[in-house]
């Protein structure tokens, strides 16, 4: 029984008592978002895979080197390794010796996120599982000889609350039956028939994520994809049908326009509220998603950045994907984990402004800089997140309308603060003196205001 037949005889005995969705994007878009992945507002991204063994300038090496023929690439080939090498020979050197998923799981785990996702394959081909489709070019047959998709499911769900995303590309740069498909013009589908809808389901049906990210449409368009009738038996009839949730990169233009919750693009901060879901997709390392042996110190974004970019995300109503790049032996490099533990550091105090919370009527406070606002309506607490710790002692709100005898403001970490109405509107909250070891946190600093509209 081929792989699509097994996905219909599955739908028919899953079946399902909620509106059923059509193979079209006026169907496949009207179905609600589950309500669990705009609560979570923090996840963490990571890109893992045979572009991990040369870990140099980007994990679209193989693009840059074979194709694009950069010099920096070719360079680096020319130096260090045979004149016949090709990449597929850093797939056996791709071995994840010192790969742990419980560790992993217990280091993302302490970021605070709510989700991971995981890439199971890139441009490259190479799967991170076993894939039925990928003879020779997975994670099973060659290099780890493991399934190191199942792994990280199996220990995020035994050892952690965190929930299962996995990442997985349409395309792939080299493959014949794609670059053939591309020369008729996607007017045939030899691809997506035999590769990557197999793929697909062969994910959804073994692992189950809750967060299914498409990414690499080759530029060839949904139609070729058949990604509405994938997603309707997604959100019909698959074993995650409730709660799995999506991006919109299902086929050239589709990106911003359809699918689950928008990405619009690779680091994409707006900046201002938007009216549909989203989320900010973005990387430690400023210059690659995967691992790089070259990156600078520089390179990396600082703690504060971090704090700063997943504030202004949420204030804006998006979700914050934030991207490590493992090794190739299956290590998370210490200026990740120093990353990503900080983060959880941060949260453990200030949590309650970004956990279930929604975009205030205000994103940002118009006159006193670097102070962004979120909002928890069923508790009717406004929060302020102060990026900059004021040097006078005390600090401006204006946006806030208060009363005197209601509003109360209080410090999170510390405790309740003093405050003075001010003209023509806001407040002006006094701060505490404390020192520097006597401060709830050290990058962000957050004010809940209750009694105030």
């Amino acid at each position: 029984m081929g792989l699509f037949a097994v996905c219909f005889v599955v739908s028919m005995l899953i079946g399902t008592g909620g509106a059923r969705y059509e193979p079209n994007w006026k169907s496949i878009d009207s179905r609600p978002l589950p309500q669990w992945y705009d609560r979570a507002k923090f996840g963490i991204f990571i890109h893992w895979g045979v572009f991990s063994v040369p870990s140099f300038g980007s994990e679209w090496f193989w693009w840059y080197w074979q194709k694009e023929k950069l010099k920096p690439y070719v360079d680096f080939m020319q130096r260090n390794y045979p004149p016949d090498f090709r990449y597929q020979d850093f797939a056996p050197q791709f071995t994840a010796e010192f790969f742990d998923a419980k560790e992993w799981t217990d280091i993302l785990a302490s970021s605070g996120a709510k989700y991971i996702v995981l890439t199971t394959k890139h441009h490259e081909g190479f799967t991170l599982w076993g894939s039925k489709s990928s003879w020779n070019w997975n994670a099973v047959d060659v290099g780890p000889k493991r399934d190191l998709v199942d792994e990280v499911a199996s220990a995020l769900r035994a050892n952690s609350d965190l929930r299962l995303g996995l990442y997985h590309s349409l395309f792939e740069w080299f493959n014949p039956l794609f670059e053939q498909d591309a020369a008729n013009a996607f007017t045939t589908n030899d691809f997506p028939t035999s590769k990557t809808l197999p793929e697909l389901y062969e994910l959804i049906l073994k692992y189950k994520p809750e967060v299914l990210w498409s990414d690499g449409d080759g530029d060839a368009p949904d139609k070729y994809w058949n990604s509405t009738g994938f997603l309707a038996w997604l959100y019909n009839d698959s074993p995650v049908r409730d709660t799995v949730v999506t991006n919109d990169r299902w086929g050239y233009g589709s990106i911003c326009t359809h699918g689950g919750y928008y990405t619009c693009a690779d680091r994409y901060q707006p900046g201002h509220l938007l009216k549909h879901k989203w989320e900010n997709c973005m990387t430690i390392d400023t210059k690659s998603w995967g691992y790089r042996r070259n990156a600078a110190l520089s390179d990396y974004l600082t703690i504060e950045q971090l704090v700063a970019t997943l504030v202004e995300t949420v204030s804006c109503g998006g979700n914050l994907l934030m991207n490590i790049g493992p090794t190739h032996d299956g290590r998370i490099a210490p200026i990740f984990e120093e990353r990503l533990r900080q983060m959880g550091q941060w949260l453990k105090v200030n949590g309650e402004a970004i956990y279930n919370t929604t975009a205030w009527r205000a994103q940002n406070d118009t006159v006193t800089p670097n102070i962004w606002y979120t909002f928890r309506p069923q508790e009717k607490s406004i929060f302020a997140v102060l990026l900059e710790w004021p040097n006078n002692g005390s600090v401006i709100l204006n946006e806030p309308v208060v009363t005197q005898g209601e509003t109360q403001v209080a410090f999170l970490g510390h405790g309740s603060l003093q405050w003075e109405p001010v003209k023509p509107s806001g407040l002006r909250v006094l701060l505490p003196q404390l020192s520097f070891s006597q401060m709830p946190c050290q990058w962000g600093w957050t004010l809940r205001l209750t009694g105030a509209t």
